[in-house]
């Protein structure tokens, strides 16, 4: 069975110390980077931009895992190829023409995810599945961290599972919304690859042992 990752949110992390919170993630049993790009339209919120995710990608000797929550982002996508993104993932709701938006990021060279908002069904991905290296299933409502966890997660992550498998793709399934050590298994369990963690990582006490904790419980 293939290692499931951690992908702590950079959102939560101390903006004022954040090279700081980059090297704990660096130095933890952590995965991949989880960064948050919002542009108060498609959420209301607005979270950082391409300098931000420069100084990021500077430091990180991780994988660097970009969510966009943004209205359009077809616009920006050699952008973030260029800033050294390694995954970019789109919302479904923000994509006019998802299929077409999948090719160019792969053209850039990057994996393609697509990010789906809890009222929308993993159904509408059926014709896209093959083409997609993560889906991105938001447990909370977007746009802002510390939320509590959506508990119809779990049916959407089994159904997307199931389809995965019967269309024979290789799609990671990730995990973005109120995670912790009281869903991280059950998540795994349904078939969950990629767990992302924000507040539960950045405001505990010990952020590398609550990694470790986290990775030990789901591997």
């Amino acid at each position: 069975m293939s290692k499931k990752r951690i992908a702590p949110s950079v959102l939560a992390a101390d903006f004022a110390n954040l090279q700081r919170d980059v090297e704990m993630i660096n130095a933890s049993d952590a995965d991949w980077f989880h960064i948050d790009i919002m542009d108060g339209v498609f959420v209301p919120n607005i979270s950082f931009g391409m300098p931000v995710l420069r100084d990021i990608v500077k430091h990180a000797t991780k994988t660097i895992d970009v969510h966009l929550m943004i209205v359009d982002p077809d616009r920006y996508i050699q952008t973030f190829a260029d800033l050294g993104s390694d995954i970019l993932t789109v919302h479904y709701e923000a994509c006019t023409h998802l299929h077409r938006t999948l090719q160019a990021i792969k053209a850039a060279g990057m994996k393609a995810g697509v990010a789906l908002n809890p009222h929308t069904n993993v159904s509408l991905l059926e014709d896209v599945i093959q083409d997609l290296d993560m889906v991105c299933i938001m447990s909370v409502n977007p746009g802002f961290g510390g939320q509590s966890f959506i508990e119809n997660t779990y049916d959407k992550v089994s159904a997307l599972k199931a389809m995965i498998s019967r269309k024979n793709a290789s799609t990671l399934i990730e995990i973005d919304g109120g995670v912790t050590n009281k869903n991280a298994k059950q998540l795994v369990d349904a078939g969950a690859d990629v767990l992302v963690a924000g507040s539960y990582v950045f405001k505990s006490d010990n952020p590398t042992k609550t990694v470790k904790d986290l990775s030990a419980l789901v591997n």
